[in-house]
């Protein structure tokens, strides 16, 4: 058995033709989709999406602020990467740092008022590029479908 899977070059644990086609499909979709978002982004002058997304997270989470281990968690970013966009945007007035009471070392990081009208600002522009990106390409039923699909791929993560 195992010798007839060698002949076919199929291993035990390699994914289908199909499999492999709909990762790298995924895979250039999100590509394409994200920078056709952050060329509009930067046409219309505003912050890159990681910034949107920082804002956004920050925002939901109000006045308690979210430590940046959190914010790394819930963004799926390394830790170096989050630093120095955390030090970027609070450097353009948008975010700020406190001290964690809870631990003397760590911090908070909270959205200003600032960081929340950039928000509110960016949030047009970015819902019409994925319309533009995806919602101009499918249906309301087609996009449902894909939802209910890529939701079965986060699911146990």
């Amino acid at each position: 058995c195992e010798r007839m899977e060698m002949q076919t070059g199929i291993m035990k644990n390699e994914p289908s033709k199909a499999v492999v086609g709909a990762w790298l499909r995924l895979m250039r979709a999100q590509q394409s989709a994200l920078l056709k978002i952050e060329r509009t982004l930067r046409e219309a002058k505003l912050p890159p999406l990681a910034w949107y997304d920082v804002l956004l997270e920050l925002d939901r989470a109000g006045e308690k602020g979210l430590r940046p281990v959190e914010l790394e968690r819930q963004m799926l970013l390394a830790q170096s990467n989050i630093s120095r966009l955390i030090d970027r945007i609070e450097a353009a007035g948008y975010l700020e740092r406190r001290p964690c009471d809870e631990d003397g070392r760590g911090q908070i990081v909270v959205i200003t008022g600032a960081g929340r009208d950039m928000r509110k600002r960016i949030w047009p522009v970015y819902a019409e590029a994925i319309n533009r990106a995806v919602g101009a390409r499918v249906s309301e039923r087609e996009a449902s479908s894909l939802s209910e699909l890529l939701a079965k791929l986060l699911e146990n993560t």
